[in-house]
């Protein structure tokens, strides 16, 4: 089978700069598609600290991208992750700043400017490295313009003739609708400001964009794909995606299992064959947080952001019964303000028994990780979530409101008594979140039958392989609806 030529655009890249967990697939999935022996290509933006911090070399190319009757230009910049070309566009004006997206007043008032300059730019780029791919995968509103250049600007350049088109939704909720001043910006027609193009409501949606005029959207888990075609999860979005569904499909996340290693923990590792370095996690963490350290109490854990989508107005309406439950509760994250200074208070109220570290910390999230006993994620609605997968790989079982990626990963006891590998419920209210932690709870208890489903779910693999070789397929299906409609 030939080798794909595949170029991944994306705004944020991890370990080079994260928000979300766009960072961790853009960050993982390349890796994955060139073990098979692909062609991959990655460019983000280069964020402020980039270069400073990893060893990226100028390549002494340019990309010029007209702007306003203007040109502008970004030097491009490249370094490797895994053996995997990275191309930064540096262009300080945009992108040299404290915040990927916006600062703590809110977001950007031009990233509808940004990340237009960002599509154009890596399709230039692609022409400076001379570098033709079979697709260009982008992802989420931030890419949504480039599929739009390709059928607009670039519909008749010889250097894209054959390249299809892959747009992978990772949070639906986000969806980047701006002034419609922004085609002129850019040089698109004011014709693309239309109902079955950019146009929502008045506005243009980059997201909309993507959607619309590329061979083929992606979203990170099947549920998520079947949910959002519903008024009830859509956003607005729910007809158009319908419109689409022949060329809509779930392509769930994985993990690369070399970066969520418990038997790699510098401090206390273990495996599923010896949990003795899981109970060793458990007393350090607890001693860390300034709680009772104490083996019989089950510690509950989250690393999230604080954010509706979440699940947060469920853990308040249930909070007091919650705290008088036998528990521990600990809660690493950040994001909205109120919600911030809510848990702040309960925080100071519940000494001992709760505790919030505020802001975001990769070491302290593997430890909340290698020590809790329950993962909390009781979220409105979820893509595909990365916090459960990882959960699973450390034993430290998730317990879930079931929707999205959810559903598709964690199966409750009630489901399945044999193949259990965590806890979750259905109707998002806070008597069904308590009636399943106490149901997780009782088999606590139970501690035979308890190592028995860490176990079993510390050896699940929802790895990035199974992914990967899906986006092949799927590559080379955009690929021939790109060449059917060119016909």
């Amino acid at each position: 089978m030939p080798a794909v030529k595949i170029l991944f655009v994306a705004s944020e890249v991890a370990p080079f700069a994260k928000t979300g967990g766009l960072a961790d697939v853009a960050g993982a999935l390349p890796k994955a598609l060139r073990k098979l022996g692909h062609d991959v290509r990655v460019v983000m933006p280069a964020y402020r600290g980039i270069l400073s911090r990893f060893s990226f070399v100028r390549t002494g190319g340019s990309v010029q991208v007209p702007v306003g009757g203007f040109f502008e230009h970004a030097d491009i910049w490249q370094g490797a992750m895994a053996g995997v070309p990275v191309y930064l566009l540096d262009h300080p004006e945009y992108f040299d700043r404290h915040g990927l997206y916006g600062a703590a007043v809110g977001d950007f008032a031009d990233n509808a400017e940004r990340f237009a300059f960002f599509c154009r730019g890596a399709l230039e780029l692609c022409k400076e490295l001379d570098f033709v791919p079979d697709v260009i995968h982008g992802n989420d509103w931030q890419c949504g313009l480039l599929p739009v250049f390709l059928r607009s600007t670039y519909q008749t350049d010889p250097f894209f003739v054959a390249t299809g088109t892959l747009f992978t939704i990772h949070n639906l909720g986000y969806q980047g609708h701006f002034a419609p001043t922004l085609l002129k910006l850019f040089g698109l027609s004011a014709e693309l400001n239309r109902i079955d193009a950019l146009e929502f409501y008045g506005a243009i949606s980059l997201l909309k964009g993507g959607v619309v005029f590329s061979d083929v959207v992606t979203t990170v888990s099947d549920t998520y794909c079947r949910e959002i075609q519903s008024p009830e999860y859509g956003h607005g979005f729910d007809g158009i995606l319908r419109a689409q569904h022949n060329r809509l499909f779930g392509v769930l996340n994985g993990l690369d299992p070399d970066d969520w290693d418990p038997q790699q923990l510098p401090d206390h590792p273990f495996s599923s064959q010896d949990l003795a370095g899981k109970a060793a996690c458990k007393r350090a963490l607890q001693q860390e947080l300034g709680l009772k350290v104490d083996a019989e109490i089950p510690l509950i854990v989250m690393v999230s952001r604080l954010d509706r989508q979440k699940g947060f107005e469920l853990i308040e309406d249930a909070w007091d019964a919650m705290m008088e439950l036998p528990v521990q509760f600990a809660l690493l994250g950040s994001g909205n303000r109120e919600l911030e200074e809510r848990f702040s208070a309960r925080a100071r109220s519940h000494a001992g028994r709760f505790a919030l570290t505020t802001g975001f910390n990769e070491d302290l999230s593997r430890r909340f990780y290698a020590g809790g006993d329950l993962f909390l994620m009781p979220s409105l609605y979820e893509p595909c979530g990365l916090s459960q997968l990882i959960a699973l790989r450390y034993g430290t079982l998730p317990v879930v409101r079931s929707t999205g990626g959810l559903a598709d990963t964690i199966l409750d006891p009630q489901q399945d008594p044999i193949l259990a590998n965590g806890f979750s419920f259905v109707p998002y209210t806070a008597t069904a979140l308590l009636y399943c932690l106490n149901r997780a709870l009782q088999h606590f208890a139970a501690k035979g039958a308890w190592q028995k489903m860490m176990r079993y779910a510390m050896t699940q693999e929802f790895t990035w392989q199974v992914a990967a070789h899906r986006y092949l397929e799927l590559y080379r299906l955009a690929q021939e609806i790109h060449h059917e409609g060119r016909r």
